[in-house]
This record gives structure tokens, C-alpha cells and sequence, in this order.
């Protein structure tokens, strides 16, 4: 065998023992008369001497040693002289008596140590290499815990894990569909899912009431941190529930995976926030609930003061950004200049200072009196110490913007602590959002998405008006997962489809199969999808769930080790009967 033990494994308790390690060269430190060698692979890292008492051979082989060769070294352990409390093998070392090279490595492009010198792309470029750091060995075995919670989890709730297509038919409602060229029907395509959402609807129809997958989901979308073009999502329905019994399922599901995972208990419920209450106190529908700094509206405080901006605006609202009243006139610049870049949007900041004694400054002191903008402080219960930061416009962009900076304030005052766990869940969304530009409806989350019943009356009158039946689960202010109770009745599900402007005929080329299979009893279901990636960068204290994913894409989808996606030969795109017409940019 190569090894008796792994690299993490040897302690004081193995003292005199003959133990066979393999690994890669960590670090080669010659001494002269001694010689260190770190070796390590996925389990740790221990320390080899190679004194006056190895053999000349042994020395021989000691002295050519490079970093990442991959040796196998076989020796006695014995105790440390210096011991290393940074590592669980600190305590011993391996007095090497046969030394041998299994395969020679050259130089790495970067130095494969937990705070590496290779820039993003390098590493992306290498990512086998990359994968040797420990932070992204610790990411990759905190993947593999959550996913074997998980499944211990679901398996003793009852639930069945069963796989669905990867090739499906394209549904160009949402997100953009990845395609695949059909070679046996020649012009025709597959579409990767999005999601198995028809396809968990069926097997709820089929009769297999608890359905769950760790499931490789694809969406065709512009990439940011958070956003893969393939991604993992806990797929999960159920048959003949309501929204609560879906929500105690994976709540406990959610305090299993916090108890398992990071030791940490939550033993109440966790708090659930109506969509119009979150976009009103915080501007979004996944809070950061870390910290207060509300948002307050304060519209009818500042009205006919003669500042045209407030006077003309249909929304004015507030945050109190908490003990910022010292900021000098050059930070609230750079604050407003923050706010105004195209990503935010503010058109600018209005500012109040609530000095420590009780006094008020302000940018807009000659509109309005102290008796104005004590009523404002009043409003937003600001403190002394606090700087009031005021955003005007149309009332949901005003909202997100509001929403942004605070944010912001939190990460500058360190009030967004990778180490703390606010979970929540959203419930009571609209069930469809007007878009301007197209004049129809779309669905705020799918059209399966079922209405809360008491809303169906306005389907015809004021659909904008209906809320759904759906809830998303949020931690930190990250959208971890979301689901819904959905439509299982076919004439409510008609009345969607034409409410989202769908013809009869469309909906039946593109949805028919459901539909068809509803009129042989379809239960009532409803289910809930956790962003597994989302999860694991979230217990592992990350923003970016690019190391949480072994092999993930860059920023514009690509995956430079391999260099895809490259260009087919034209031999391939003969057999699938493509012609490309590529035009000039």
C-alpha cells in the first residue's frame, strides 16, 4: 500500500511507530545538516526530518524535492522538539528512512497556501491546482456534509430522492433557457431545466406525495457572486399540504442544518414577514435582519416647504444611519457620490445630523425648522449620534435605493457579521408585476404559482392586486430558497395562463402535458427549492458561492481551464444540420 496513514492523522499516541505517508511537498526546508519537509494531502499536513542518520540515499532524494512533488516517506514518529500548535500534527514528526519521488511536479503558477499570490483568474485557470488551498478544501467538505445532512434529513421525513430529465422542452417564460442541438430531429432542441418544476408537479400527479433531489438546475443570465450559469438547488414537493405545512418542514430542515453544520440552536420559530411590510421598512424582499436602521417614510412631513424636489416627489423616506453624526462634509460627498453611481441610482442625498446634545443640522435647514426636522428624527426614532440619510422619488426606486444604503451603512459600521444568522421567511408575495415595456402581466415567481384564495376574486378586475400563495426563505439578507403552493386545479390554471396573456394554443404547446395530466386527479401540492450553493457560501461565511462549487464558470460564463465553450468542428455542426450566420460585432 502507499500509505498507512493520511497526513492529519498521526499524534503523540503513535509515538515510535512505523507509519508510511503520501502526499505533496508543502515546503522543503534545508538546514544542512537537516532537512524539513512538509507533506500534505486532504486530511492535513505533517512534518518528515531527514537528518545525519537517513540514509545517503534518502538525503540524495531529500535534496531534490520541489514543491508539489508527490512523494511517499516512511519512517518512525517520534515527538517534536519545536512543536507546531497551528496544526493537529504538531506535536510529531516522521524520522524518515526511505524517501521516494512518485512523481516529480513543476513550479505552480501560484503558491498553493491558504493566502495565495494568484490572482482570480490564475486560479481559475488552474483550478486542480486551486483545489489543493485549504480554504477551498474546507468549502469543498462543508459542501459534502450539508449534502449528506440534508439527505439524512429528508430520508427520515419520508421523502423519496428521484432524478428527473436534464433534457427537457424550452419554456422561454423567465430566465433564458440553455439549448441543445437534437441530431436525431434534425432542427430541433432540448432546453436544459431551469429547474424540475413541471417535472416534480408530475410526480406529485403520479402519486409520490414527498419528492426531493440535490439537483444541477441551468439558467442562460448575466453572472454576479451569488449567480452560476449552472447552479445546484434541494428540490423538494409535497402532496396534499398547505403553506404552513411546507414551511415547518423545511424550517426544521433549515435549524437541523445550523445544528449539524455549525453547532448553532435556534429554538423559536423563525420570524415571517408579508412581502409589503419587508419592501416597506427595508426596500427589499430578502432583508437583512442582522440589524434595524429601518426605512421610514416621511412623505407627509415634508410637504409645501418650498423645496421643489420634496414637493414634487411621490415618495420621501429615511434611514438613521446609527451613530454617524460625525461624519465630515467630505465623507457625506463620498457617501452621496456612492449613492448616485448608475448601480444605485439615487439622484442625490438630503442629510440630517442629530449632534450628541440634541441638536439638528442639516442640508436643507433654510426649508425646513428645527420644529421640521425634529418631527423627521421623531418619525425614523433616531438617537443622538445619528445621521439621518433621505432619498426622494417614485416610491419603489426610492425604496431600493434606500434599501442599498443601508446595506451599505451596515457593512461600514460592521454591523453585518458573517458569524450571525438572521433567518426568515417572506410570505404573501403579488402573484403577478406589471411590466411597462411588454404592457402584460408576468409571474412574480412561475406561472404553476397558486393565488391565495381569497384574492381569486380579482383575477378579472385587478390582478396586480392578488397575492400568492409563496414564501421565500432568507438568511442575511440572501434569498436561500423559495416555493409556493401551486395550481392543481386546470381552470384556475387557465385563468393564469390568459391573465399572463397566453393564447389557449400557447399554453397548450407549451405546458399541455401538465394540463393534460391534471384532469386524472392531480392532489393539492406544493413544494420549495433551496439554492444549495447559496447555502453552503452562507454557513461558510462567504459572498461569492464560486468556492463552494468545484469547477465553477468566471464572470462571463466561461470556464477557462477547459476553454469552454469553444467552437464545434465543422464535421459536428454538419451532423446536427447547424449552418452558422455569425454577424460582425
Amino acid at each position: 500500500m502507499y500509505r498507512t496513514h493520511n497526513c492529519g492523522e498521526l499524534r503523540l499516541s503513535n509515538l515510535n511507530c512505523e507509519v508510511t505517508l503520501a502526499g505533496w511537498v508543502q515546503k522543503v526546508r534545508n538546514l544542512g545538516a537537516m532537512t524539513f519537509i512538509d507533506i500534505r494531502d486532504r486530511y492535513g499536513i505533517t512534518q518528515l526530518v531527514v537528518d545525519e542518520n537517513s540514509s545517503e540515499a534518502t538525503k540524495q532524494t531529500a535534496s531534490e524535492l520541489g514543491r508539489e512533488y508527490v512523494i511517499q516517506a516512511t519512517g518512525k514518529v517520534i515527538e517534536r522538539s519545536a512543536k507546531n500548535g497551528k496544526i493537529a500534527t504538531g506535536d510529531i514528526e516522521i524520522a524518515v528512512s526511505n524517501l521516494v519521488i512518485l512523481n516529480a511536479a513543476e513550479t505552480p503558477p501560484f503558491t498553493i497556501e491558504d493566502n495565495s499570490d494568484g490572482g482570480d483568474d490564475l486560479r481559475m485557470k488552474y483550478r486542480y491546482l486551486d483545489l489543493r488551498r485549504g480554504p477551498l478544501k474546507n468549502a469543498m467538505i462543508l459542501r459534502h456534509r450539508m449534502a449528506q445532512s440534508i439527505r439524512s434529513f429528508l430520508d427520515k421525513e419520508g421523502f423519496l430522492e428521484i432524478e428527473t430529465p436534464y433534457l427537457i422542452s424550452s419554456t422561454p417564460e423567465g430566465a433564458r433557457d440553455f439549448v441543445v442541438p437534437s441530431r436525431m430531429n434534425p432542427g430541433q432542441f432540448y432546453a436544459l431545466p431551469q429547474s424540475p418544476q413541471t417535472f416534480k408537479q408530475l410526480l406529485m400527479v403520479a402519486g409520490y406525495d414527498k419528492y426531493f433531489q440535490i439537483v444541477r438546475c441551468f439558467r442562460d443570465e448575466d453572472l454576479r457572486a451569488d449567480r452560476q450559469p449552472e447552479f445546484t438547488q434541494i428540490d423538494c414537493e409535497m402532496s396534499f399540504v398547505e403553506q404552513d405545512d411546507v414551511i415547518d418542514v423545511f424550517e426544521r430542515l433549515a435549524k437541523h442544518m445550523f445544528k449539524t453544520v455549525l453547532d448553532i440552536d435556534f429554538n423559536e420559530p423563525f420570524l415571517r414577514m408579508p412581502w409589503a411590510e419587508a419592501m416597506d421598512r427595508f426596500g427589499s424582499d430578502k432583508p437583512d435582519m442582522r440589524f434595524g436602521m429601518e426605512i421610514h417614510e416621511i412623505t407627509d412631513l415634508t410637504r409645501d416647504r418650498g423645496f421643489g424636489v420634496f414637493d414634487s416627489a411621490e415618495y420621501i423616506g429615511a434611514i438613521a444611519a446609527t451613530g454617524c453624526a460625525g461624519y465630515s462634509r467630505k465623507q457625506i460627498d463620498e457617501l452621496t457620490e456612492w449613492a448616485k453611481r448608475p448601480q444605485i441610482g439615487a439622484k442625490g442625498l438630503v442629510w440630517v445630523k442629530i449632534e450628541t446634545d440634541g441638536s439638528i443640522k442639516s442640508s436643507v435647514d433654510k426649508f425646513y425648522s428645527a420644529e421640521d426636522l425634529k418631527a423627521w428624527v421623531e418619525r425614523t426614532e433616531a438617537q443622538p449620534g445619528d445621521l439621518l440619510l433621505v432619498v426622494c422619488g417614485k416610491k419603489r426606486k426610492s425604496q431600493t435605493i434606500l434599501c442599498e444604503l443601508r446595506l451599505e451603512m451596515g457593512r461600514r459600521l460592521g454591523l453585518r457579521d458573517n458569524t450571525k444568522f438572521a433567518p426568515m421567511w417572506v410570505v404573501d408575495f403579488p402573484l403577478v408585476e406589471w411590466d411597462e415595456e411588454t404592457e402584460r402581466f408576468y409571474a412574480m415567481h412561475h406561472p404553476f404559482t397558486a393565488p391565495k384564495p381569497e384574492d381569486i376574486q380579482y383575477f378579472e378586475s385587478d390582478p396586480g392586486k392578488i397575492r400568492a400563495n409563496a414564501y421565500d426563505f432568507v438568511v442575511n439578507g440572501v434569498e436561500v430558497g423559495g416555493g409556493s403552493i401551486r395550481i392543481h386545479d386546470a381552470k384556475l390554471q387557465q385563468q393564469m395562463f390568459k391573465t399572463l396573456g397566453f393564447t389557449p394554443e400557447k399554453a397548450q404547446l407549451q405546458f399541455g402535458f401538465l394540463m393534460d395530466a391534471f384532469k386524472y386527479g392531480a392532489p393539492p401540492h406544493g413544494g420549495l427549492a433551496f439554492g444549495f450553493d447559496r447555502m453552503c457560501s452562507l454557513f461558510g461565511g462567504a459572498e461569492s458561492i464560486r468556492d463552494y462549487i468545484a469547477f465553477p464558470k468566471n464572470n462571463s460564463g466561461r470556464d477557462t481551464m477547459i476553454e469552454a465553450p469553444s467552437t464545434l468542428d465543422p464535421a459536428q455542426l454538419e451532423e446536427l444540420n447547424i449552418k452558422l450566420d455569425l454577424k460582425e460585432e
